[in-house]
C-alpha cells in the first residue's frame, strides 16, 4: 500500500466531500487538525498512517449536520477507505477515532479509560483548533451558523451538561467559553498538545477580558 498516494487520495475526497460545508468545520478545519497531528506525533509512538487518516476523516461527516446521526462519519469513511483497499485493520482503528474523537462523547466519561495513542493525538490536534484566536472565530461563526445570542448576562453557562444537554443546547456563544472552550487545556492526551493549548487557552481568558470590558463599556 503506498501510504503517500492513499493519504492524497484521501486529501482530494475530504477536499470534495466538504467543498459546501460550514466554515468551521470545512476542508480548512480539516487541514489544520491534519497538521496539528503529524505534529504533535513526532511525539508519540503513533501509527502516522492511521494518525493521518484519522485527522483527514475526523469530520467528515459531523453528526450535527446530519441530525444527530452519529453512524454517518465512521460509515462514509469506511466505505472510501475500502474502496482504495485499505487494511481492514487500519480501517477499524481510523472508525475508532470518528466515533470516539468528540467532546460531547467524552461527557462524563471514566478519566482512567483507556484509548489508542493514535485517538489521543488526533483528539488533541481537533481540540486545538477549538480554542485560541482561531478557537474563537469558529465559535462565533457556528454561533451565527445556528441563530444563537452572542451573550446574554441573564443565561449563565451551565457547568453540568449532560451528553444530550450539551448536544441540544441553544445557549449563547459566550457561554460556549466555559461549557467547552475553557475546559479543553486540561483535556489534553499528549505533551505536545498541553503545551500549544496554554498559550491558546491564554489567548481566550484575554480575549473574554476584553470582550466585557467592551460590553459593558469600562474599557
Amino acid at each position: 500500500m503506498n501510504t503517500t498516494s492513499l493519504v492524497e487520495d484521501t486529501i482530494a475526497f475530504v477536499k470534495e466531500t466538504l467543498s459546501d460545508a460550514e466554515a468551521g468545520h470545512d476542508w480548512f478545519h480539516t487541514q489544520r487538525v491534519f497538521r496539528n497531528a503529524l505534529l504533535i506525533a513526532k511525539d508519540e509512538k503513533a501509527d502516522v498512517l492511521v494518525v493521518s487518516l484519522g485527522a483527514l476523516l475526523h469530520d467528515i461527516a459531523d453528526a450535527k449536520f446530519h441530525q444527530g446521526d452519529e453512524t454517518v462519519g465512521p460509515k462514509m469513511a469506511r466505505t472510501f477507505l475500502s474502496s482504495l483497499d485499505v487494511e481492514k485493520e487500519v480501517i477499524e482503528k481510523v472508525c475508532y477515532i470518528i466515533e470516539h474523537i468528540s467532546f460531547k462523547n467524552n461527557i462524563g466519561e471514566n478519566k482512567n479509560k483507556t484509548h489508542p495513542v493514535e485517538l489521543f493525538v488526533v483528539q488533541d490536534a481537533d481540540r486545538l483548533d477549538a480554542i485560541g484566536a482561531i478557537g474563537i472565530a469558529r465559535a462565533f461563526h457556528y454561533g451565527g451558523f445556528k441563530n444563537r445570542t452572542l451573550y446574554d448576562p441573564e443565561i449563565a453557562p451551565n457547568l453540568e451538561l449532560s451528553k444530550e444537554e450539551y448536544k441540544n443546547s441553544k445557549s449563547p456563544t459566550i457561554n460556549h467559553f466555559y461549557e467547552k472552550l475553557l475546559l479543553l487545556k486540561d483535556k489534553m492526551n499528549t505533551k505536545t498538545g498541553a503545551k500549544i493549548a496554554l498559550e491558546r487557552h491564554a489567548f481566550l481568558l484575554q480575549y473574554l477580558e476584553h470582550f466585557y470590558s467592551e460590553w459593558s463599556g469600562t474599557q
